[in-house]
């Protein structure tokens, strides 16, 4: 078992909750991704906050390029490992 995880930066809190509930229509995730807040290098205003949504995909069966147009239609792309 491999512990690959994906990586999807979207640009605020609400995005990424769509996301993470389009994840299980569009691509049949079981697991609830995680979501995290990524505050900008000394930023503490949460208007300068990317939202990140790590989902783990152990059997490696989503494609990196479909998880980055799907996350480009919240404005937001697939961060490389």
């Amino acid at each position: 078992m491999s512990d690959v995880r994906h990586v999807l930066v979207l640009p605020d809190r609400d995005a990424a909750e769509e996301v993470v509930e389009a994840l299980g229509e569009r691509f049949g995730v079981v697991e609830e991704p995680r979501l995290v807040r990524d505050a900008l290098a000394g930023e503490d205003d949460a208007e300068d906050a990317q939202w990140l949504v790590v989902l783990r995909d152990e059997d490696g069966r989503l494609d990196a390029g479909e998880l980055d147009r799907f996350a480009g239609e919240w404005d937001g792309w697939r961060e490389e490992p």
